[in-house]
């Protein structure tokens, strides 16, 4: 995990990131279900949200993610979402 970001677990399927900018910290909460979680074939959720994270840092400055990300959204969003998650 990259030293600049806190995952904390919130719940069933929740997850608070949390990621310094330059500015101030940037707090997203992550929705897990447990389709998107067969769907990519793992059963750790915290490793997912961890590489979504840094999936979506490819595609977008932190400061411009949104308050809530909905991994669901992430698919429908990116073609490019499900292969990068999915590569050994």
């Amino acid at each position: 995990m990259p030293e600049d970001m806190e995952i904390d677990a919130q719940g069933e399927h929740g997850y608070l990131v949390t990621q310094p900018t330059e500015l101030e910290d940037v707090r997203t909460w992550f929705r897990v279900s447990p389709d998107v979680m067969d769907q990519i074939g793992s059963d750790d959720e915290e490793d997912v949200v961890r590489r979504t994270v840094e999936f979506l840092r490819r595609h977008q400055d932190v400061a411009d993610f949104p308050e809530t990300v909905d991994l669901e959204d992430v698919i429908a969003s990116y073609d490019d979402y499900l292969p990068a998650m999915t590569e050994d």
